[in-house]
């Protein structure tokens, strides 16, 4: 037991080069950024962000003198539970996602801290991508998947990090650096700790000398096989460098940090077609996967007849997957060519490979994007659909196993009985077929009795049957972790499993970098630290966990994620469910809880909902932290119902607020006006908002008094100017110095519309202002009211409705009346103006911003397709999702915004101008962006002329 005063002087000494809030220790934040997509719960004593290799040395330094355990934390999608710990997690930040791209796209050079998708966007325009493909691509970071050996549907083993890794930056337990890439420091290396590559290179003789050992490595690592250490690199060199380098991958942490990362990259084939082909049984279905290992195949994806059912009933399912019989199988095969006649070739290769082999329909390729996204979200679907039908309480477990492919079928009929045998009836089955991989997914309960036991005497089974019966993986591609520690020697035997404790000691005597993952003498490892999931709330109760949200969450690098905010729901509502029970310790704790989230999980979240469109099981995180608003907020229903009643006097103090902040900037200029609002911010405990230079004009209203024209010819629109744009006019230091109100209506006469303004306008508002703040009384009163006068206005839905922004117009699609056609500015200018006008792209370099509403209404490709449409160039920044700005959160918590538009400057400093359909977005993206953000209509206003 480590003592509270080691503990300190820890903090103290790495506070000399860490910044106080980059080292994290209270209750909330620990419990929350030590949680990871597996099964088990260990909370580190303390969190540390280090951003460059000098300050992570330092940690390793100072946690080495005090024999404190450490681990290393990228993106947390894990699901072995590797990326845990009780005791020192180093978690990757903003300093870690440095790329280059090499050799013209033939390599690439990257930081741990680079989410994988972003990678393969980097390497799109050279017709390249990384080798490694994982299912969680587009949330799992470099770090995570090369410590991982992480691979996926088209990678196999040929193309994993093992075989494409070009060169390394690694930092040593003892804190040392080697640079695979660069000759000096490999020679320094060398001098300094030849006894390390000595002793790598024995290992290499020792294991090449052992005929017998050398070829069960060959064999197992035909197989995909993250099990253990890459005792393969014994084999595959002899040189201590190169050893080191290839063992590095796959070792989760264990033996070093790899700080960089250069892949050798691999060919993206652009044209796509895939197959849904269906086979009478299981026994069927595995003839054809091993028939098609000599077919030009890119993937080839196994489901059960269980896993085809657990998704038969979703929306935009095929109907066929309904009427396939008991014992049914399925593969999805996958053909990629670099043209269209080499896929042509390909498909004609693989309809002959499966040629006297019975299957129950015609297998059928298609190149339609549409139906072949289908095909895969089929295939990616699966693991979800177990995750959304669990039992509240339960998780949800993955067992990645590899068999021999020759043996699938017999290994699929014994794998199933298995788990059949054990109670695992609601299991299911798919997998990379072509490797002989196979994913078991299926719930698993640990607080009734002899749920622990049962899961025991399964995976003593499952690691007997795959490990030593038919000689497979017992981890194929998700690594050891703490999971399948206890089985290594069981799989390897005891010779091998020396040589892994030997590679161990060489790296780390100390035994300090993430201790039992990988190995250990612990026999019930696997049974111990089992995370609690206890019910908190049915709109999150069935979150697995898995972390695919946290890319896209704005408040990411700032508190917490969805998934974050989650945990620690949940972690509240356990102890608040103790009642009587509780100790004094708990009660302790959960009032630093409680304190905590009132920033950290309510104030800094945006609830945009963009967290449900990458979720497996569609949670909209939004909606509890909403919930949790309305609980609050009951005090301040008076206030809200007299705004919502008095609304439009509410929009006229608005416009006269924003007058004054005009005539005080006048004065005052802009550097003493941001100091004058930042201190009357301080001096209020962060109550008043913070003025923004991008603060702009007040709107003039009068302009939507103009009469219709009259001309009966027109085609009728309904235009709704949200209140957003009927008090936010045009930037003071903007060329454009329209409102969006102004520009939207000359666009819609020159397209030749005829406009029709709803009765009382300035009174109406959608109600999201009042939802966002969990006033959900007023925000229904506030929609009837708007319902009602649209009804009116567009005569029951003849005529489309025009909201120039697009949040409000989300909502009022998910709240009014479904014979309202509600559009917002890029649905309606790519679909009703766009055919109106003659456009002729600007000579201009613009950036577009896709707001979290667009998103959502899968408006994203329309968007940019819109802008490319008015503009030479168009730039869609990288990794900026939601701008944080939600509603007035960038006045009244302006750090979210900050955070959420870091590096946006850097990504559009050479555009002429911004474009987004948000007017207070465009206030957010204008300061942090650099550049002035106006509505996309006005960018189709300026490339545009009537027909």
């Amino acid at each position: 037991m480590t003592s509270e005063t080691a503990w300190q002087e820890l903090k103290g000494a790495l506070a000399e080069v860490i910044p106080d809030e980059r080292l994290i220790d209270d209750p909330l934040r620990t419990l929350a950024y030590g949680t990871d997509a597996s099964f088990y719960r260990l909370v580190p004593r303390l969190v540390v962000r280090p951003e460059s290799e000098a300050e992570l040395q330092r940690v390793l330094s100072e946690c080495r003198a005090r024999r404190l355990p450490v681990t290393f934390r990228a993106a947390g999608t894990s699901l072995s539970g590797q990326a845990l710990t009780d005791s020192v997690l180093i978690q990757l930040g903003r300093g870690w996602r440095d790329h280059a791209i090499l050799d013209d796209g033939q390599a690439i050079r990257l930081q741990p801290g680079v989410i994988g998708a972003r990678a393969n966007q980097l390497l799109a325009p050279f017709g390249r991508k990384i080798g490694p493909d994982p299912a969680s691509i587009a949330s799992c970071m470099i770090g995570g998947i090369a410590a991982n050996n992480a691979s996926g549907m088209c990678c196999g083993t040929a193309q994993n990090s093992y075989r494409t890794v070009r060169d390394l930056r690694v930092i040593l337990a003892d804190g040392s650096l080697l640079d695979t890439a660069d000759p000096d420091s490999v020679s320094a290396f060398r001098a300094s700790h030849g006894e390390l590559l000595a002793g790598l290179e024995r290992l290499a003789e020792q294991a090449q000398g052992n005929p017998a050992l050398a070829e069960k490595i060959r064999h197992k690592y035909r197989l995909k096989n993250t099990t253990g250490y890459a005792l393969n690199s014994l084999v595959d060199f002899a040189d201590g460098i190169e050893i080191l380098k290839h063992l590095m991958i796959g070792s989760e942490g264990t033996l070093g940090f790899i700080s960089t990362i250069t892949y050798d990259t691999v060919v993206d084939e652009p044209e796509k077609a895939a197959a849904l082909a269906f086979f009478p049984d299981m026994g069927a279905t595995c003839r054809a996967t091993i028939a098609l290992k000599q077919a030009p195949v890119s993937a080839v994806e196994l489901m059960d007849r269980a896993a085809l059912r657990s998704v038969q009933d979703q929306p935009g399912m095929p109907d066929a997957l309904g009427r396939l019989p008991e014992g049914a199988a399925a593969l999805l095969i996958d053909v990629r060519g670099n043209d269209a006649a080499e896929l042509e070739a390909r498909m004609q290769a693989v309809q002959r490979v499966l040629e006297g082999i019975q299957t129950l329909e015609v297998v059928t390729f298609t190149r339609d994007p549409a139906t072949y996204a289908l095909y895969w979200k089929i295939r990616k679907g699966l693991f979800p659909a177990v995750g959304a039908v669990r039992e509240t309480g339960t998780t949800v477990i993955i067992e990645d196993v590899a068999f021999p492919v020759e043996r699938l079928d017999e290994g699929v009929l014994a794998l199933t009985e298995t788990f059949h045998r054990h109670g695992y009836r609601d299991a299911i089955l798919f997998g990379h077929a072509l490797e002989g991989n196979l994913h078991f997914v299926f719930p698993q309960g640990f607080e009734k009795p002899g749920e622990v036991e049962r899961y025991q005497a399964l995976m003593d089974e499952v690691a007997q049957l795959v490990g030593v019966e038919y000689g497979g993986s017992l981890k194929a591609e998700h690594g050891t972790g703490r999971n399948m520690a206890p089985y290594v020697e069981l799989e390897w035997g005891p010779e091998a499993y020396e040589l892994m404790w030997e590679i161990k000691a060489l790296f780390d005597p100390d035994n300090l970098l993430n201790p039992e993952v990988i190995l250990s003498r612990n026999p019930t490892l696997h049974l111990e630290n089992l995370k609690p999931l206890p019910e908190a709330d049915p709109l999150v109760d069935k979150c697995i966990e898995c972390g695919f949200c946290e890319a896209v969450c704005p408040s990411r690098d700032l508190t917490l994620t969805p998934r974050q905010r989650i945990v620690i729901a949940r972690e509240m509502a356990r102890l608040e469910a103790l009642g009587e029970a509780r100790t004094a310790e708990d009660t302790t704790r959960l009032g630093a809880l409680r304190e905590d989230y009132r920033y950290a999980g309510d104030e800094t979240c945006a609830a945009d909902g963009l967290c449900s469109t990458q979720c497996p099981v569609g949670i909209n995180t939004g909606d509890l932290v909403r919930e949790m608003r309305h609980e609050r907020a009951a005090g301040m229903a008076g206030i809200a119902r007299r705004i919502g009643r008095h609304f439009s006097g509410a929009t006229r103090l608005a416009r006269g607020g924003l007058n004054a902040a005009g005539v005080a900037r006048s004065l005052l200029g802009t550097d003493l006006m941001s100091k004058a609002s930042t201190g009357a911010r301080r001096l209020s405990g962060d109550r008043l908002p913070q003025w923004s230079p991008a603060l702009p004009r007040s709107a003039p209203i009068r302009v939507l008094a103009q009469s219709p024209s009259g001309d009966a010819h027109r085609e009728k629109v309904v235009y709704l100017p949200s209140c957003a744009t009927r008090i936010f006019g045009a930037d003071h230091q903007d060329d454009e110095t329209r409102s969006v109100m102004e520009i939207t209506l000359a666009l819609l006469d020159k397209a030749g519309f005829e406009v029709i303004l709803p009765e009382m306008i300035g009174h109406l508002c959608c109600g999201m202002a009042f939802r966002s703040k969990g006033q959900f009384e007023e925000a229904s009163h506030k929609g009837r009211e708007l319902n009602r006068e649209l009804l009116v206005a567009s005569q029951n839905g003849r005529y489309p409705i025009l909201c120039d922004t697009s949040p409000c117009t989300l909502q009022m699609q998910e709240y009014l009346d479904e014979r309202l056609e509600m559009l917002e500015p890029v649905s309606f200018a790519h679909d009703h103006l766009l055919p109106r006008l003659s456009v002729t792209p600007l000579e201009e370099r613009v950036a577009v911003h896709v707001t979290c509403s667009s998103t959502r209404m899968g408006l994203a490709d329309k968007f940019v397709g819109l802008a490319r449409a008015c503009a030479r160039d168009v730039v869609v920044p990288a990794e900026i999702t939601c701008c944080g700005f939600a509603g007035d959160k960038g006045f009244n918590t302006p750090e979210l915004n900050a955070s959420a538009l870091a590096g946006l400057a850097e990504q559009v400093a050479d555009c002429s101008a911004g474009y987004s359909n948000s007017r207070t977005c465009e206030i957010g993206l204008t300061e942090h962006g650099g550049i002035p953000y106006r509505s996309i209509l006005s960018l189709l206003d300026r490339a545009s002329r009537a027909s």
